[in-house]
């Protein structure tokens, strides 16, 4: 550990599909979150670690906060409003390129009394429409409602663009503490090894099925076997609710299922540079986002 320089941990939180993965993934460099159209992707708080010379920051990607109607829901929500907690700094990231929502105004509210300091990131700046003076309107208006006075930065980026996210790095670590570093150097995610096997095969599902099914989709690595020449083996369970939505998952003779296996099979030795024969089953688990044991199987609890 060096022991050198600024060090503390940053929770990036914001309502679902503001980019909040593809920002953190775009500041380290690296995918340790998978990222997709679909709203809700990220299930998990996800710990992403920067480490440079001048110190290392801890960034925790949070599951987007929504409408609940699951018990995985309620799951996700309590994460990510409970992710804040002992953290250096909260990262507010807000979808620029729409109006503010009552999810965006929830964050705003709670941030005019939070002790620890708050930053906004206006996030999609690459996009034709720019609703940024709303948010800062919807501040203002606040600090007004509860007639309290808070000053704080407001940030712009573009993840997909790589824009603004080099000076939102120069900014947290300004404010960050002097300390030593909280992870070893080489560490980049201590996300556990089948639960983030397990969402890049969640990824590939929701990049082939769009709107048409991903938040009835979970999957479980069931067995990970290393062999002697290195291979991994693996074997995973999707879990759908209805027998309807297998067949969507498996596909006209077996391709959609097939090509999620290939997709996921390349990525994962790209990232952890093994070999891989990956072995997928779908099976259907009625109103599996709400059964307690399953969710405690999949991490969500």
């Amino acid at each position: 550990m060096n022991p050198a320089g600024r060090s503390g941990i940053v929770a990036v939180v914001g309502r679902a599909n503001t980019g909040k993965s593809t920002l953190v993934n775009c500041i380290l460099e690296e995918k340790i979150s998978i990222v997709s159209p679909v709203a809700q992707t990220t299930r998990n708080v996800i710990r992403g670690v920067l480490t440079e010379p001048r110190g290392q920051i801890v960034f925790l990607d949070t599951p987007g906060i929504h409408k609940a109607e699951s018990e995985l829901g309620k799951i996700m929500n309590r994460s990510a409003r409970a992710s804040t907690e002992g953290t250096d700094i909260i990262l507010m990231v807000f979808d620029a390129s729409r109006p503010p929502r009552d999810e965006d105004e929830g964050w705003l509210r709670r941030a005019l009394f939070e002790e620890i300091p708050v930053a906004a990131v206006l996030n999609k700046a690459d996009q034709p429409e720019d609703c940024s003076s709303r948010y800062m309107d919807l501040w203002r208006e606040l600090e007004g409602e509860k007639r309290v006075q808070k000053e704080i930065p407001w940030l712009r980026t573009s993840a997909l663009e790589n824009s603004g996210v080099r000076e939102l790095v120069d900014f947290l670590f300004e404010q960050l503490p002097e300390g030593p570093h909280l992870f070893p150097d080489d560490v980049l995610t201590d996300f556990p090894r089948k639960l983030a096997v397990a969402d890049i095969i969640r990824e590939k599902l929701f990049h082939r099925l769009r709107e048409e099914l991903p938040h009835a989709v979970a999957v479980v690595v069931d067995t990970l076997d290393e062999a002697a020449d290195g291979t991994w083996g693996i074997k995973c369970t999707i879990y759908v609710n209805r027998h309807s939505q297998k067949a969507i998952v498996i596909g006209e003779k077996g391709r959609l299922l097939r090509s999620v296996r290939l997709a996921s099979q390349k990525e994962i030795r790209s990232v952890y540079d093994h070999p891989v024969h990956l072995d997928l089953w779908v099976k259907v688990e009625p109103n599996w986002s709400k059964n307690f044991w399953l969710l405690k199987k999949l991490g969500y609890q």
